[in-house]
């Protein structure tokens, strides 16, 4: 396998799938740079390790392939660990590489182009926000509420929190941002590639809606398994606060 994917070229890597472009990025490979280079070529240029980085091609898609994970049986913090995990690799990998991607376009051919790089910078922003603010408060009040279940918080701060926050106030607002891509589809007509497209717009085409399904993903996750399990625990904690309250 190493000796076979070496000596292809780089263009012919990433139009077999588009995954093995963010590998190459993370070492230092621009795909678009090196287009009728084979990957030895590359890797002995810049001084690469081979085999390091054969088996990250291969890994990646071993990855890309693998079903995702099952958190329903999952205890609500480590489903919330789980959570945080993702929009790291959010923040930290997937939102940079793709910006990059979207950067170094180039829009004469394609109308829609210059459109992305204006909005997609701007996605980015918001959507880094949305993340911060859901960490801020939402995993923050779950945390209280699990030290509140485990007696570990005083009733008077748990009192307050129930007063002025609610479960069912989150997942409503939730509801709000489960479409944040809905600008990028329309500018780019649901990710519809213009003819005679080139490499970079394809790779760029296929992260985009890549990473939408992983939002997808991401919503039901939180809607379908995180919600449910919270609004019970709040419950339970209100009603533990309510018998303490009248027994006072």
């Amino acid at each position: 396998m190493e000796h076979t994917i070496l000596r292809r070229t780089i263009t012919e890597l990433v139009d077999d799938n588009y995954v093995y472009a963010h590998v190459l990025y993370y070492f230092g490979i621009r795909f678009y740079e090196y287009a009728d280079d084979t990957l030895e070529q590359v890797c002995r240029r810049r001084g690469l390790n081979v085999s390091q980085v054969v088996h990250s091609l291969e890994y990646a898609l071993q990855q890309k392939n693998t079903k995702s994970i099952t958190l329903e049986t999952l205890p609500v913090d480590l489903i919330i660990e789980f959570l945080r995990h993702t929009h790291a690799v959010f923040v930290k990998q997937t939102l940079p590489y793709m910006a990059h991607l979207v950067e170094t376009l180039r829009y004469e051919s394609y109308p829609c182009i210059k459109d992305l790089q204006l909005l997609f910078p701007l996605f980015v922003e918001d959507f880094i926000l949305h993340i911060h603010e859901e960490e801020d408060t939402l995993f923050n009040y779950v945390a209280l509420l699990q030290k509140a279940q485990q007696h570990k918080v005083s009733l008077g701060k748990v009192f307050f929190e129930l007063e002025n926050k609610s479960v069912q106030h989150f997942a409503d607002d939730h509801e709000t941002h489960d479409d944040e891509m809905a600008g990028i589809r329309e500018i780019t007509n649901n990710y519809t590639l213009p003819a005679g497209s080139s490499q970079h717009l394809k790779v760029v085409f296929a992260e985009l809606k890549s990473f939408e399904t992983e939002l997808h993903t991401h919503a039901r996750i939180e809607n379908e398994i995180l919600f449910p399990k919270v609004l019970e625990l709040e419950k339970e904690v209100r009603e533990v606060v309510k018998q303490i309250a009248v027994l006072n």
